[in-house]
């Protein structure tokens, strides 16, 4: 892989003790997903590191710990590519199985790690959940406890404090989810007999089913937005074609994510869609002009290769989009658009194409299904923003009532 990276001055590293390492390296990149530029530039920047370092010669065998990549890399830090190059020589690592990482330093490793197999094992949650009730729990007990205390000095006064705390800079309904996992932990703490009384009996804040109304934004300020995203480079057009689905097609991120190339069937003009939410699988007509729009980010907007995601990552390595990218290229994108948009979320364009077709006179049971809604219930608080339909249901008022609201007026 080496002669394909530095074909001129592959000499260089068959001079190096490490010759075996950069090119086992080299191949992990180009398998990986690494452009040819971007994997030359990180095999580079490894050959400096090391010979800065003039260390014994890495063997393909010997494990690596991670203070030797820390000093290895120590003396650059500052340069963004050199710290681009030690996080990616750490993921080689330990898709190699060579990386000796450090113990988890916190003091309640032990007692963590058995609650971590308590949520997996006997409460079955999935492990990105597992990993959220972790973190919330770390950070409790970093917030309630003194160094030198130990889990039995914790107290009430000590949870109250910390949902206080939280309850601060988050929202009702995200609190709720605190207060969820801080009750798993403190149950699991009385269980195991660590606690002496129970500190689970935690009250939690009322939030209540459809209190706020969903954010639709106004069809034109929606048009104004997609018109505005720059096509002139790939992410442009990968960012206009999500957007156009997102606006036209009312999917979620998670839904974006999870098309493929083969999603599209040019002949039947449809568009497969798997419904994550709900775990079903939808078939939505594409229109003609959504069909130009994704014939030409296919032309225009998207990388070559073997993947068959239909978004891929800008930058290298190539690789699907999360759920999370596609929030952030909406914030991306209302900020260069410069338009009113502050405050919204990329949920608003769903909500936007669900009144759209509110307006245009669709079933709600119809809307629900392209939503992909189980329960009518979901997809009924769109009608809340329907003003003119509920002006049109409202019964007149008697002619005694009317003469005393006149009066009023």
């Amino acid at each position: 892989m080496l002669e394909r990276l530095f074909p001129k001055i592959r000499a260089q590293y068959s001079a190096s003790a490490n010759d075996a390492l950069f090119d086992d390296f080299a191949s992990w990149l180009v398998s990986t997903g690494y452009a040819q530029r971007a994997a030359s530039g990180h095999v580079r920047r490894l050959k400096q590191a090391l010979e800065r370092m003039r260390a014994t010669p890495l063997a393909q065998e010997v494990s690596i710990s991670v203070s030797f990549v820390s000093q290895a890399f120590g003396s650059c830090q500052a340069q963004t590519q050199v710290r681009a190059t030690r996080r990616v020589f750490e993921c080689f690592l330990i898709a190699r199985g060579r990386l000796i990482q450090v113990l988890d330093s916190n003091r309640f490793a032990p007692f963590l790690n058995d609650y971590r197999q308590h949520l997996l094992e006997a409460r079955g949650l999935a492990a990105a959940t597992v990993d959220q009730h972790i973190a919330t729990t770390k950070r409790f007990l970093a917030y309630a406890l003194l160094p030198e205390a130990s889990l039995e000095d914790l107290s009430a006064p000590d949870v109250e404090q910390f949902v206080a705390a939280e309850g601060r800079r988050m929202r009702r309904q995200t609190l709720q989810h605190i207060i969820a996992r801080l009750r798993g932990f403190l149950r699991f703490c009385f269980n195991h007999e660590v606690l002496p009384e129970r500190l689970d009996m935690i009250d939690t804040p009322r939030v209540y089913r459809d209190e706020l109304p969903p954010r639709a934004l106004a069809w034109p300020l929606v048009q104004r937005l997609l018109r505005s995203v720059d096509r002139s480079s790939r992410l442009g057009w990968r960012d206009y074609a999500i957007l156009h689905l997102m606006v036209h097609y009312g999917l979620r991120p998670s839904e974006i994510v999870t098309l493929t190339v083969g999603s599209m069937d040019w002949q039947a003009g449809t568009l497969s869609v798997k419904q994550r939410k709900t775990r079903s699988d939808l078939v939505l007509p594409l229109a003609p002009h959504t069909m130009r729009v994704l014939n030409r980010y296919l032309r225009h907007g998207r990388p070559s290769g073997p993947r068959r995601e239909l978004f891929l990552r800008g930058k290298t390595p190539v690789g699907p989009l999360t759920r999370y990218v596609v929030r952030d290229l909406y914030h991306k994108r209302v900020r260069e658009s410069g338009l009113p948009l502050h405050g919204t979320s990329v949920y608003c364009l769903r909500h936007s194409f669900a009144m759209r077709l509110l307006d245009r006179g669709v079933g709600i049971k119809l809307i629900g299904d392209l939503l992909g809604h189980r329960p009518l219930e979901s997809t009924c608080v769109y009608l809340r923003l329907q003003i003119g339909a509920l002006r049109d249901v409202a019964l007149p008022l008697p002619a005694p009532v009317v003469g005393i609201v006149e009066a009023a007026a």
